[in-house]
């Protein structure tokens, strides 16, 4: 739990998805000042303090992160093209972020334990590749920038039958098999937030066992 000398102001766009949520609430249950923010706040009532703000916005997030010690972003919108979207989300992230940037990312970008990325690795599942690839996109805007970022992503996918906060993860190279519930990948992100030991890098978690 943060006491209000060392709490944090802290800036959530995605605030109204599963992962977003999830970093509100954690952030919030250590004392942190958060800002979530959505594009109509009207339509979220069990979000308190929800703002308005567009992520692909330049000055939405400049104005939004000014302050801020933190910005997190989990960009999703389902039914929009996924590479415009993660494009010109990070472009405005890296034009106007005021403070660290935490993306929720994608486990299928992560390194595997073999060095290539899983989304590469044989039997790894290849319907969504286009989604995968619209992610890598991003991460080269950012690492091609001199934004201080890291990508938290859980190292196979989210666990939807245990979705319980555990408190517990363990780091870990992409891993089809791997799960973590949202509670417990936004207990990772926001243990970064505070204690930051990662730097531009691509970070997967998973449940600890």
């Amino acid at each position: 739990m943060s006491t209000a000398e060392n709490a944090k102001r802290i800036v959530v766009f995605g605030a109204g998805g599963r992962a977003g949520r999830a970093v509100v609430e954690e952030a919030r249950r250590r004392g942190h000042d958060v800002v979530p923010v959505v594009r109509d706040p009207s339509k979220y009532a069990d979000l308190p303090g929800a703002v308005s703000g567009d992520v692909t916005d330049v000055a939405d997030v400049e104005r939004l992160s000014q302050g801020s010690d933190a910005v997190v972003a989990a960009v999703y919108d389902h039914g929009t093209d996924s590479a415009d979207l993660f494009r010109k989300s990070a472009q405005a992230l890296v034009d106007g972020a005021r403070s660290r940037l935490l993306w929720v990312g994608l486990a299928s970008i992560l390194p595997a334990a073999s060095g290539g990325r899983l989304m590469d690795e044989p039997g790894y599942p290849q319907e969504y590749r286009s989604f995968y690839l619209a992610h890598a996109g991003a991460i080269e805007i950012f690492e091609a920038s001199a934004l201080d970022w890291i990508s938290v992503a859980p190292a196979g996918d989210f666990d939807h039958r245990h979705p319980a906060r555990t408190g517990s993860y363990t780091l870990s190279p992409g891993n089809a098999a791997a799960r973590i519930s949202y509670a417990d990948l936004a207990v990772a992100l926001v243990d970064e937030l505070e204690r930051p030991r990662h730097r531009r890098a691509l970070l997967g978690f998973a449940a600890e066992e």
